[in-house]
């Protein structure tokens, strides 16, 4: 297999890893209410060792879920939104799919997407204290930008690195 080809393959391994991500997390924006009411049912039975250990866990899970019960009750018009959100992670993983057709024509996905990781941590440092949320919960939340980030800078990286291939090879095709 040519260097270019193998490149290529690292590249789109890493973007499909990629797109996966961003589809689970938004199709997990839409049952929010369930996932909720899994996860305060397991940090009362089979997970109790972790609401121990983590006191503020299930605290936190606790006040989330009368939050969304209530809202699903009187204001259910209000979870639209989480539907939209889990519809936007589902519509940029659709844009990253340029990149895997063409990776260097579509670089500009790849820098989107890291500009976008780097925006998570100033949203959660500026609106996680307006809307009450725990430091620590912020800090899960910044994670996702800081995990994003590291497959798009390898896939960038990869990207440049095919592009110099390209470019030495219709260097050589050029008559002198």
């Amino acid at each position: 297999m040519s260097e270019r080809r193998a490149l290529l393959r690292r590249i789109r391994v890493w973007l499909v890893i990629f797109i996966v991500g961003l589809v689970l997390s938004g199709l997990t924006a839409f049952p929010l209410v369930t996932e909720l009411r899994w996860a305060h049912d397991a940090l009362t039975s089979w997970a109790a060792p972790v609401a121990d250990a983590f006191p503020g866990l299930l605290e936190w899970i606790e006040r989330v879920r009368n939050g969304l019960d209530a809202t699903e009750s009187q204001y259910p018009f209000m979870l639209y939104g989480t539907d939209w959100l889990a519809f936007a992670h589902l519509v940029i993983a659709v844009a990253f799919y340029g990149p895997y057709r063409d990776p260097v024509r579509n670089i500009w996905v790849i820098e989107f997407g890291m500009i976008a990781c780097a925006g998570i941590i100033p949203l959660a440092l500026i609106c996680g204290p307006i809307r009450g949320i725990p430091f620590w919960w912020m800090v899960i939340d910044m994670s996702f930008g800081v995990f994003g980030v590291i497959p798009l800078l390898a896939v960038r990286r990869m990207i440049k690195r095919l592009e110099g291939l390209d470019r030495a090879l219709a260097e050589e095709r050029v008559p002198a």
